[in-house]
């Protein structure tokens, strides 16, 4: 079943795959960097959110002399004493706005595209690994979501992000007033965010975008650049959107109505979906997608560079399919998380086209999923009743024909998120490390290695229900999905109504 209602105009409570983000004026010049550091926010009272949420010291000392005024961290009335601010959690009074602590961000800018995306991904570029110098570089793709009535304004955008200073070190935004640039006590240079596009037409509301590159026979040429994009038409397009990223590098490059147009066009599905996703194992091409019907299926990139799809569906689960995703170590498995609360696990070989492995993880819709790039047997979900786990997949056994559905433990459960899951996904080189990001307006970083001794515990003991493996907590309205960039460590881009691009002092 559908999650979304596109007709809301309220914006409502944020789905990973659902209600419509809040309007964004369509006026605002594309590629406007916000300096969340300059706006006025004249009678509005601003509460700074730090790594864990919580007022520093000199806060907690104003709010120490209003205790009356004073909150727990579940938003109730405090009994007495201070109260604790956590992000997400407790709830602000009329006229209070959140506003960003500098000091626990080391980059930290905001841009505005002509109408709202639920789904974007990274491309990876030429400029290299583990990159840790500023200002930074990044490209990505991206689907809109129109207003009703407007569709035929969608837009597939691949974007180049450019001149992504770092925050100051007093604490400044790392944008530099000057008109000429400035360098830091670290040799990196300050200049202004550069935000360059272009736009693909697209008929449809983009539920989910996914990038894959086909590696050139020749070294010295890029890879060819494809991108699969699953619309509220049913359809799913592939484009080659290589000339376009060429684009960003050759000043004068012309893109022909042909290069906008789709490659390839999946018609198997007569339902929309929100599951896709490319193998990373097949590097010519290979495709995931599922539907709201319960439906996936399989297409292939031939030889020719054109697509095939296997027209017999994988078939077995009795509610939507929110995530599907490629084991990152074996060619022919992937997993699959639906509306009915399972996680299945498939064989591509299949010829019964039924799950090898079925597990009931929650009693609600499994939203999303990540399946850990280091440690293979690690699977991470999330909920629409706001909880996230980390699964050990060696713990799974083959399922029965006409068995009950086992329901196994999981090895890490967190319910700190009281809203539905919207994202998770595994730092790409830390198994330890997940972003999460929910319905209650919030992205959170987890530290899975952290655990407290006695006396931690007992320093903690007045910060009730959190958890000692939350980093940190970053506010961004109507977040619909977070991923880490897979060249510049510890750097993520969140997308709601807007994008957020951020990197924390703590990872």
């Amino acid at each position: 079943m559908s999650k979304r209602t596109a007709d809301d105009e309220e914006g409502g409570v944020a789905l990973k795959s659902g209600d419509r983000p809040m309007d964004i004026d369509v006026d605002n010049e594309m590629g406007e960097f916000e300096d969340e550091f300059e706006d006025e926010f004249s009678d509005d009272e601003i509460i700074e959110a730090g790594v864990d949420g919580r007022p520093d010291a000199e806060r907690e000392a104003e709010e120490k002399a209003a205790a009356a005024n004073a909150m727990d961290v579940d938003g109730a009335p405090a009994s007495g004493g201070p109260g604790t601010f956590i992000v997400g959690r407790t709830k602000l009074e009329p006229g209070q706005v959140l506003a960003p602590d500098p000091s626990a961000y080391d980059m930290l800018h905001s841009l505005n595209t002509p109408w709202p995306c639920l789904s974007f991904d990274f491309v990876r570029d030429q400029l290299g690994d583990a990159r840790t110098s500023y200002p930074a570089t990044m490209y990505t793709v991206a689907g809109t979501q129109a207003q009703s009535g407007k569709a035929n304004e969608n837009q597939l955008m691949v974007l180049k992000f450019s001149s992504l200073g770092r925050m100051h070190k007093d604490g400044g935004d790392s944008d530099s007033d000057d008109d000429e640039d400035d360098e830091d006590a670290d040799g990196n240079v300050e200049s202004d965010p550069i935000l360059e596009s272009r736009s693909l037409p697209l008929a449809s509301t983009t539920n989910r975008i996914r990038a894959h590159q086909v590696p050139s026979a020749d070294p010295s040429r890029p890879p060819t650049t494809l991108t699969a994009t699953m619309t509220e038409s049913s359809h799913v397009l592939i484009h080659d959107i290589s000339p376009h990223l060429a684009a960003f590098d050759t000043p004068g490059t012309v893109i022909t109505p042909q290069q906008n147009k789709p490659v390839s066009t999946i018609r198997a599905h007569k339902t929309e979906g929100y599951a896709l996703d490319w193998s990373p194992l097949h590097p010519s091409g290979k495709l995931l997608t599922g539907d709201n019907d319960g439906l996936m299926y399989v297409t292939t990139r031939t030889d020719g560079g054109g697509f095939v799809t296997d027209t017999r569906p994988f078939v077995g689960h009795t509610g939507s399919v929110e995530e599907i995703q490629w084991s990152p170590s074996e060619a022919s498995v992937f997993a699959s998380a639906s509306s009915d609360g399972t996680i299945r696990i498939w064989d591509v070989r299949s010829k019964s086209r039924q799950a090898a492995i079925t597990v009931q993880v929650s009693n609600t819709d499994v939203n999303v999923m990540s399946w850990s790039r280091q440690t293979s047997h690690l699977l991470a979900s999330g909920a629409d009743d706001g909880v996230w786990g980390v699964w050990d997949l060696r713990q799974w056994k083959p399922t029965a024909a006409g068995a009950a559905i086992p329901k196994p433990s999981p090895i890490a459960s967190f319910n700190y998120h009281k809203e539905q899951i919207t994202s998770v996904q595994w730092h790409p080189t830390d198994d330890s490390i997940v972003a999460v990001a929910a319905g209650d307006n919030t992205v959170t970083l987890w530290d899975l290695a952290v655990e407290l001794d006695d006396e931690e515990s007992r320093d903690t003991a007045g910060v009730q229900d959190v958890p000692p493996q939350l980093l940190f907590v970053h506010y961004h309205s109507n977040v619909k999905e977070v991923h880490w960039h897979p060249q510049i460590p510890g750097a993520l881009v969140a997308t709601g109504d807007e994008f957020s691009i951020f990197k924390t002092i703590s990872v």
